[in-house]
């Protein structure tokens, strides 16, 4: 078999960057980029690009290697291997193994985050940037999916500012025959969780903010995002109406993504936002920033 027709083959074959490199390489040896084989200096410089140009491989499996640390299973304080009815383990217990396993989650925690619609970007005041006549529109769309999902919900919490308030409301509507309690938290108002990296030159709060609303809003994760109390016995799906900072925030720390990193997502007003928390303290997002629901006219990001 020719040569062409050979790396035609293992390139159909195998495929992947690392096979071209390979090729390359081949192909460079034979003289195919136009130099004699006795040029190896500049032959050898352009392989390096080529490999310099590829992910780090272990050289086991040929596997891009892991990055990062390790998942944190303790990462909401509430794993049963480490804490026992909310105290630390002692030795002196008859029984450790079955106590422990009294105090173990078996159910799974279910948050929807919701961010609010579009708003007045141009009110003076919170109560003053309420919602635009699409904003109601985005809102009741939102309500109808909540609704259409078929799951028994078993709270609506939002945030005090206007806009979410009223977003929080219109949903409740459309849940009404659920009996879905409806509560307002301080936590969940908008501001700046952690200076972005990258940083963005059109939105720059000072340190003070950071300071302030950095914590109120790790406060809210740290109350809101956890796995069920060991008391739960069945699955909850529970509803959040809050911002797109908080949202994105939350998301990062939930994965254990650099906190930092929250700025580099975007979501659409009224969009959903799904986590998982399993009793493992495993955590899955199931979506991010859902707005298929709503009609390609009526997204907005304001």
């Amino acid at each position: 078999m020719s040569y062409r027709k050979t790396l035609k083959l293992v390139c159909g074959l195998a495929g992947g960057s690392a096979v071209l490199v390979l090729a390359a390489a081949a192909a460079d040896s034979r003289g195919y980029f136009g130099e004699q084989r006795g040029e190896a200096g500049r032959r050898w410089s352009r392989f390096a690009v080529l490999q310099a140009a590829q992910p780090a491989w272990t050289p086991a499996s040929h596997t891009p290697a892991p990055t990062g640390h390790a998942w944190d299973f303790n990462w909401d304080k509430r794993d049963p291997s480490a804490l026992t009815n909310g105290k630390k383990k002692e030795n002196t217990s008859e029984d450790p193994s079955s106590e422990q396993d009294n105090g173990k989650p078996k159910a799974t925690r279910n948050i929807l985050l919701i961010r609010h619609s579009q708003y007045i970007l141009s009110g003076n005041s919170d109560k003053e940037r309420i919602l635009t006549p699409l904003g109601r529109e985005q809102a009741e769309f939102t309500g109808k999916r909540l609704a259409a999902l078929g799951l028994k919900y078993d709270v609506l919490v939002h945030s005090s500012m206007a806009r979410a308030t009223e977003t929080a409301n219109i949903i409740s509507k459309h849940l009404s025959g659920l009996g879905v309690e409806l509560v307002s938290c301080d936590l969940l108002r908008e501001g700046a969780p952690i200076e972005p990296v990258p940083p963005v030159t059109h939105w720059k709060p000072d340190a003070v903010q950071y300071h302030e609303d950095g914590a109120r809003i790790e406060a809210a994760f740290r109350r809101y995002i956890h796995r069920a109390d060991a008391k739960q016995k069945e699955d909850s799906y529970e509803i959040i109406v809050c911002h797109a900072n908080v949202i994105r925030y939350f998301v990062c720390r939930a994965l254990q993504f650099p906190p930092e990193g929250w700025l580099r997502m975007g979501l659409n007003n009224g969009s959903i936002t799904w986590l998982t928390i399993r009793p493992s303290g495993r955590v899955a997002l199931r979506t991010l920033g859902d707005a298929g629901f709503m009609p390609p006219d009526k997204l907005t990001r304001t």
